[in-house]
């Protein structure tokens, strides 16, 4: 048995056990309104460099002031769980976001919504660098939540507007 492979499907093998924990958990919540609908929202880029150099980048918790090309100010409130407060370039919109999940050598972290202007409920965000054969990285940002009734066109509008911008200004800044 090639060990390359071995160890791929050992990797794969641990990362889909960590998505089915995390989805589970964060189901919880969904499960106990029954007329609420859970939606989610992924966007993913390929960079062109490690994933040790993008995570670098990307994996502080607050770092997403100084790649995300919205994000104006960041600040961490230092205590357990950590959140983080962003305020949009513009200074017209606040996010409190507390970190719910965070493993370095797996290069991901999860949030949540302590309050935001999305027109969602239940809302938990991962960002995940993951390492391609080549030696660079694809990002992944994803998003489940509950839209507020009627609103889920502008709620996938607003994810996708975030996601994209910032895994755009992420691609550029690798850009060789």
């Amino acid at each position: 048995m090639n060990h390359r492979v071995s160890q791929s499907a050992r990797i794969w093998s641990r990362r889909q056990c960590i998505n089915i924990a995390l989805g589970f958990f964060f189901a919880l919540p969904l499960m106990h309104d029954s007329d609420a609908s859970a939606a989610s929202l992924s966007r993913s880029v390929s960079v062109d460099a490690t994933p040790a150099q993008v995570w670098s980048v990307v994996g502080p918790f607050c770092a997403i002031k100084d790649w995300h090309p919205a994000i104006g100010t960041c600040s961490l409130n230092g205590v357990n769980p950590l959140t983080r407060t962003l305020v949009t370039k513009d200074g017209r919109t606040t996010f409190v976001e507390p970190q719910v999940a965070r493993n370095e050598h797996e290069r991901f972290y999860s949030y949540t919504f302590k309050s935001s202007p999305f027109p969602v409920t239940h809302y938990i965000g991962t960002i995940w660098v993951v390492s391609n054969t080549d030696g660079t990285s694809t990002v992944l940002w994803t998003g489940t939540y509950t839209p507020l009734e009627g609103k889920d066109a502008e709620a996938d509008a607003a994810f996708a507007g975030v996601y994209d911008s910032g895994l755009a200004a992420l691609k550029a800044r690798f850009a060789h």
